[in-house]
């Protein structure tokens, strides 16, 4: 299982579901392994130069390399991912670089913050590209991210007004947790990267699209659209109903972060996924 990517990515977020799901009995015992990305959550925050290709090859390194947790259940392995995290899996699997036996992706998405408001083009990419220098600065890149992502209100906004979709869900500890997190030496680094679009899998729909295509008959691939995503982000979700390569398409309560909010109703679908495909 591995966390949505944003400025306040944390395992927290799939262990109701890891636990959900792992306490079933059912024809298969299933075992569950959640990891951070680098740079984020719990883990070290290294200065250095973040991107989708960094972050893709950590997750097949933690995959295939020899002492992984996983290296014994690697013809075994199904990925569930959220957001970007699920799209850097399904490019990984097109690349061939690791063989899941399938892949669920949990309010899949492909653009950071930035992009998929103000889009791509070449004034718009200098912009990132003096935003994301700021950020990294010295003292400078401290007060810059304080101001726009690692505070109180900041969080709760961003919560209330696109990660959850009901307000009311939005508690103090999740808050005062997601805070802690923007706290830890070099968190600024990685949210300087995904705002801006540096985390970015693909950098179109079509090539959104193809991603999934390149993986019909190969893997069983599910989607799990939510119900109050940003309209942006939902179009991109709607996009892939239907398309090559998704057997099976879902809708499912919550906005950018359903596992965290709503956890038994992902947790239900996911285990009714492995079920289909594992248990018959």
């Amino acid at each position: 299982m591995v966390p949505t990517i944003s400025d306040v990515s944390t395992v927290e977020e799939w262990r109701l579901v890891a636990k959900d799901i792992v306490k079933r009995v059912g024809k298969v015992n299933w075992h569950a392994t959640v990891v951070d990305w680098p740079g984020l959550g719990y883990s070290d925050r290294f200065k250095m130069e973040y991107d989708a290709d960094v972050m893709e090859k950590f997750l097949v390194d933690f995959i295939t390399a020899p002492g992984s947790p996983l290296s014994r259940s690697a013809n075994d392995l199904v990925v569930f991912g959220g957001g970007h995290a699920a799209t850097i899996v399904a490019r990984a699997a097109k690349k061939g670089l690791m063989r899941p036996r399938a892949i669920a992706a949990v309010a899949p998405t492909w653009a950071g913050p930035l992009p998929i408001v103000f889009g791509r083009d070449s004034n718009m990419e200098t912009r990132y590209g003096l935003l994301r220098g700021t950020l990294r600065a010295p003292a400078l890149g401290w007060m810059v991210y304080n101001a726009l992502v690692s505070n109180e209100k900041a969080i709760q906004s961003q919560y209330k007004s696109h990660v959850y979709a009901n307000p009311a869900n939005v508690t103090p500890e999740i808050v005062e947790s997601r805070y802690g997190l923007t706290k830890r030496p070099g968190a600024r680094y990685v949210p300087a990267a995904f705002l801006t679009g540096l985390l970015d899998p693909v950098k179109s729909r079509e090539e959104f699209l193809k991603l999934f295509a390149s993986l019909e008959g190969k893997m069983p691939v599910l989607v799990l659209s939510t119900e109050g995503s940003p309209r942006r982000s939902k179009a991109e979700m709607e996009a892939l109903r239907g398309a090559k390569g998704v057997a099976k398409f879902v809708e499912v309560p919550g906005a950018l972060l359903p596992q965290e909010e709503y956890p038994s109703a992902v947790a239900e679908e996911l285990y009714c996924f492995l079920q289909e495909n594992f248990e018959s």
